[in-house]
């Protein structure tokens, strides 16, 4: 079992409910969407030297990160994974800047950030996802249960009906899922 709890809450209304931070445990891994965690060092180190982002500025990498929804994946506290999520939160959502470093590949992490990104509660009732991939067909084509479209190196997807959830709720409770097949939606 792995666990997921939403760990911020504004009582007084202040805090959309895309800005709760919520946490994924399995074994010593931790995926959190608490930005004050991220090391964007480790996260511009990545993207500047990867294709899709090749030379990019760091004062950029971090205005992508102040305007999106952000993973990030941690072992014993050290940032070994990211993802983000640009989205509208009704419709529509972007995925991008998907990575785990190299010496914690192998191991379904990747696979795992993709289920608790699908899971996450604001995520839910979109009627599309859009992506873009050179190298990791397998890993997104994985997560959906029908066909994805695919032109060139984009990826369109949409999440059947069954795997959607409730609309995002202000709740501070903690949820257990399997961590095998699709994560479902807290309810």
């Amino acid at each position: 079992m792995a666990l997921m709890k939403i760990v911020g809450s504004d009582q007084a209304g202040n805090m959309t409910e895309a800005e709760q931070v919520l946490e994924y445990r399995r074994g010593d891994f931790l995926i959190s969407t608490d930005r004050s965690r991220l090391d964007l060092d480790i996260v511009h180190g990545f993207l500047t030297e990867c294709y899709w982002a090749k030379g990019i500025p760091k004062e950029v990498v971090a205005r992508s990160i102040q305007h999106s929804l952000c993973f990030g994946m941690y072992h014993t506290e050290k940032q070994t994974g990211f993802a983000r999520v640009i989205s509208d939160y009704a419709t529509y959502a972007y995925l991008g800047d998907v990575f785990v470093l190299e010496p914690y590949r192998g191991h379904s992490l990747g696979k795992w950030m993709m289920q608790c990104i699908m899971a996450h509660p604001c995520l839910q009732e979109l009627r599309r996802w859009n992506l873009l991939t050179r190298d990791a067909h397998g890993l997104y084509h994985s997560l959906v249960s029908h066909p994805s479209k695919r032109r060139s190196n984009t990826w369109r997807f949409t999440i059947p009906k069954f795997t959607a959830g409730p609309v995002c709720k202000n709740k501070a409770e903690s949820y257990e899922y399997e961590k095998s097949g699709h994560v479902p939606p807290p309810v």
